[in-house]
Formats: C-alpha cells, structure tokens, sequence
C-alpha cells in the first residue's frame, strides 16, 4: 500500500466519523423518532415499495436476512406491517405497511426532513453548495453507471477553463513555470480571433460532468496542412480512453475538412502523448533541445499523412 492510499482512507473514513456525528446516525433512536437507522431504512423501502419481499428489501439494503427477519417482526407485533403470500412465490411473504405503519413513516419522514434541512440552513450559501455539490458526486459514484467519455464543442468559459487546467496540470507534474500558461493563452486568444468553421474546431471531453480534457484543431501557415493543438487529459481521467478520442476526433475532422497533412508539437517528456499520437499513425519528423518552462526539454514535431 501506498502512502497516497493511506491518505485516502484517512479522507474517507474522517468524512464517515463527521457524517455520523453530523446527522446522529450513532443514536440509539432516528431523528428523535422510536426506531433505529436500520429500522427507518426498512420502513423507507416498505413505503417506496409496492408489496415487497423481505428478500428484495435485503437485497437492496445489503442486510444480513436475519436482522432483517426480526426487524419485520417487530414491526408485525406493533402493527405497522402485515404480510400476505406471494402467488407467484409462496415461500417468499409480501410486505405492506398497514396505516399505522404509513402514519409512523410520515411522521419519521417530516421529521428527518426538518433535521437535514436545519443543518443545511445552519450554513453559509459557499459551505452548503459545496456540500450539496460532494453530495450528488457521492450518490453517482456509487449508484450511478460508470461515467462514459463524451465529446462536445466549446462553450462560454471553456478557453478559459482549459488554459488553467492545462497550467495546473503541467506545473503539479513536471514543475513547468507561468510561461507554459501564458503561451496556452495566447494559442487559444488567436484560435478565438481567427475562428473559421470550415478550417478550425475544438473539442472538449468530459465525464461525469465534468471536463477532463480538449484538443484544438487549427489551420497551418503551409495550404493544407493543419495542427493538433493543446491535447491534454485529466489525470484521473486517464486510461478512460480520453486520448485516444480526442485525437481519433480531430484527425477525423481534419479529413473531412480536406487537409493533406496533420502536424503537432510536443515534448518528449509527454510519453503519454507521444504513444497516442504513434497509436493514431503519427510519425516523428524533428528533434530540437531546448530550455521552455523553466526546463531543458526537447521539441518533437509529429506528423500524419492525410491523403488518400
């Protein structure tokens, strides 16, 4: 195990002990109400169910059957359930809640709703939107599907958004200075000043909704040659197959719009990218030494052969 690994169990676990303590899920009781959490999350399903099994409820809760068992007798022997055979399964009963049972979980539902909502209003707008904002990412890193990539055209505040990503990116990985910033700026203010539609485009790649990279597709100085700009990719996004989109997307266009020849500039520092840009059938066609960003690299220049 790794010492990162070690750090995000810590995160993990100082978010659970915080949750807990915050919403007094350790309580004997829920919410002040007479049942516990897991008595509450039975009743929940009991009542967004339509006539249920114990076995789908423990399924869905992930709990031990007999806990669940017993749970279900204590709620038969204070009326808040009853039970019916199932026609289609006769060793599996169906559950319903009685009206007693719907009285006690909307009084326990009313009250629950108070409680979350006096702790979000006990925050300042900044703290709660963060907090709503990590809440939804939760729910769909564990019961969404798995993010997919998706490749869209710019919008407002993506050229900016790139630029800083790209900035942040390079100089937490291979400690490049400002000037690497500077430079995506003025790339992406020209790509902006002499946008054509039918010689430039762009793309960005997101998941989860989120960006997690782009790549720019810009007319060259020679006719029909093109570049490959600013391709870059999310760290954690990486081995989605971000890449290999975002590259397969510009050459296609590139294509399409009629260019003979696609270029590129990178670093051989950028082994990643480099692998890409063989992968799509690139070639390197230059090596030059030397010092940008505060560091001694080496300019590569990559081509494609577009014709037919």
């Amino acid at each position: 195990m790794t010492a990162q690994h070690d750090r995000d169990v810590a995160t993990l676990r100082a978010f659970n002990r915080t949750y807990t303590s915050r919403l007094g899920l350790l309580d004997a009781t829920y919410d002040g109400s007479p049942f516990t959490l897991s008595e509450a999350r039975i009743l929940y399903e009991l009542a967004n169910r339509t006539s249920p099994t114990a076995a789908e409820i423990a399924r869905a809760l992930r709990l031990d059957p007999a806990q669940l068992s017993r749970t279900v007798k204590r709620f038969l022997d204070r009326g808040l359930v009853t039970v019916r055979e199932n026609p289609a399964h006769g060793r599996h009963q169906l559950l319903s809640l009685t009206e007693e049972g719907r009285a006690a979980f909307a009084a326990l539902e009313a009250s629950t709703r108070a409680a979350v909502g006096t702790l979000i209003e006990s925050l300042a707008p900044f703290q709660r939107s963060r907090l709503l904002s990590a809440a939804v990412a939760i729910n769909e890193v564990f019961d969404g599907d798995e993010p997919t990539v998706t490749l869209r055209g710019l919008r407002p505040g993506d050229l900016g958004l790139v630029t800083a990503r790209q900035a942040i990116l390079y100089s937490s990985e291979y400690g490049w200075t400002g000037d690497y910033e500077a430079l995506v700026a003025r790339i992406l203010a020209d790509f902006h000043d002499a946008f054509d539609p039918g010689k430039d485009d762009a793309w960005i790649a997101e998941a989860g909704g989120r960006m997690v990279g782009s790549v720019f597709l810009v007319r060259g100085e020679e006719p029909g040659v093109a570049k490959l700009r600013l391709l870059y990719v999310e760290s954690d996004a990486r081995g989605m197959g971000v890449g290999g989109q975002l590259v397969a997307a510009c050459v296609a266009r590139a294509r399409e719009l009629g260019y003979g020849r696609l270029e590129l500039w990178t670093v051989s520092v950028l082994t990643a990218a480099c692998r890409l840009y063989r992968r799509a059938g690139f070639v390197m066609t230059r090596e030059t030494p030397n010092h940008r960003f505060g560091h001694d690299l080496v300019d590569q220049i990559w081509s494609l052969d577009l014709t037919p």
